[in-house]
């Protein structure tokens, strides 16, 4: 028979080396949960928070420079002179010599009327001058004669008056065919119509073979001078008093006001490029608008303005020694007013309060509100505000190129 010894033998050592297995795993992974706790109850001992550190921020101290002082208006170009060609005798339009919107000088021709009718007067004129000097000479003569007859009582007196009548009727006739000369060379004159300035023509309201002149002078074009050309504009009652103060303390008289100088810009153009000078200043204020009108005149040489243009005008007023400027995108405002953000001592932002002068360039003048060794801020204006710490970094503000304005 077979011995179930052998069998249960081998049976029993595989099922306890299965249950010795299925033991061991918890107990390995007790053991590694415990490794995991403690690490991380270690690791949170040292667990602490720590301050990210102030923003760099650049900063700078204000740019300290002489400013001149601009008066600033605003106002709009007006033409020097501006007619209206009319005929002034009537006939019919032979030429029109010049094209539409031409530059035109003074004296050239611009339309012909029909000249053979004034030419026949000219004549007519003249012909009547011939006859009235031959009968001025016959009737002084006739007078002459007359004279010597009643000197030897040969004439009668009523006789020589009727000479004396005569030749003074001869001579004024004579003087009235002068006249008529005169007149008819004036009419034929008047048949060429001249540009009696420099200028720019506007496009024709007549053609070739109308009637013009017939009843009342008809409108053949307009002139328009250019060059030079105005620049209209008002200053206030308290710019005109601030005004006279400045030029009594320099000692400027009133005839020196055309000396003072003007600058104008457009609309699409930067700053103020078109120079001239003060030309006209009205004697007296505006009641209605508290205003004094004041006009410039510009050499206009590359007719850049033109009449009817609105523009932006600014008048020297005074050089101001000292004083601080800082970019003008620094500079931010609040119910408070104006203001600027300011580093102290101890890198802590603070807000000032500041009082803004003209633009200059990119830069604006402070007036009050900063000293010239405060430091500030002109950068990261978005994101930092007033009592934070920042890690300055020092930059320089840079003069503005001569001749910028807003």
């Amino acid at each position: 028979m077979r011995d179930d010894s052998q069998l249960r033998a081998p049976a029993a050592a595989y099922l306890g080396g299965v249950r010795q297995r299925a033991f061991s795993r918890p107990v390995a992974f007790v053991g590694s949960a415990c490794c995991l706790a403690l690490t991380l109850s270690a690791c949170g001992e040292k667990n602490t928070f720590v301050p990210p550190p102030p923003p760099r921020v650049e900063v700078a101290t204000p740019l300290k420079q002489t400013v001149t002082r601009y008066l600033y208006a605003t106002g709009n170009t007006a033409a020097v002179n501006t007619t209206t060609l009319v005929a002034r005798v009537q006939g019919f339009i032979q030429a029109i010599k010049y094209n539409d919107g031409d530059a035109v000088k003074a004296g050239d021709v611009l339309f012909v009327i029909e000249q053979k009718p004034y030419q026949l007067s000219l004549q007519q004129a003249e012909a009547g001058q011939s006859s009235a000097a031959a009968d001025t000479k016959k009737s002084e003569a006739d007078y002459k004669r007359q004279v010597d007859l009643a000197a030897k009582n040969i004439a009668s007196q009523s006789t020589l008056d009727q000479a004396t009548a005569a030749k003074d009727a001869a001579i004024a006739k004579q003087k009235q065919s002068e006249v008529d000369i005169e007149q008819a060379k004036l009419n034929l004159s008047y048949t060429e119509v001249k540009a009696p300035f420099d200028g720019i023509v506007t496009a024709r309201e007549v053609s070739l073979g109308q009637l013009v002149g017939a009843g009342s002078p008809t409108t053949l074009a307009t002139i328009v001078q250019l060059k030079p050309i105005y620049a209209n504009f008002a200053v206030s009652e308290t710019d005109v008093q601030d005004i006279r103060s400045s030029m009594r303390a320099r000692g400027l008289t009133p005839e020196d006001l055309k000396k003072i100088p003007v600058e104008v810009g457009l609309q699409s153009e930067k700053g103020y490029p078109h120079k001239g000078t003060l030309d006209y200043a009205a004697p007296s204020i505006t009641a209605a608008t508290g205003t004094l009108l004041v006009r410039g005149i510009f050499p206009n040489e590359d007719r850049a303005l033109l009449p009817g243009y609105f523009v932006r005008v600014r008048v020297p007023r005074a050089e101001q020694p000292g004083m601080l400027l800082v970019p003008d995108r620094v500079i931010g405002s609040d119910q408070s007013g104006r203001y600027v953000l300011v580093a102290n001592k101890d890198d802590v932002l603070e807000q000032r309060t500041v009082k803004l002068g003209q633009q200059v360039g990119d830069l604006r003048v402070i007036e009050t509100g900063l000293k010239p060794d405060d430091r500030v801020a002109i950068s990261g204006l978005m994101t930092i505000v007033p009592g934070e710490k920042i890690e300055p970094v020092a930059k320089t503000i840079a003069a503005p190129p001569p001749e910028t304005a807003p």
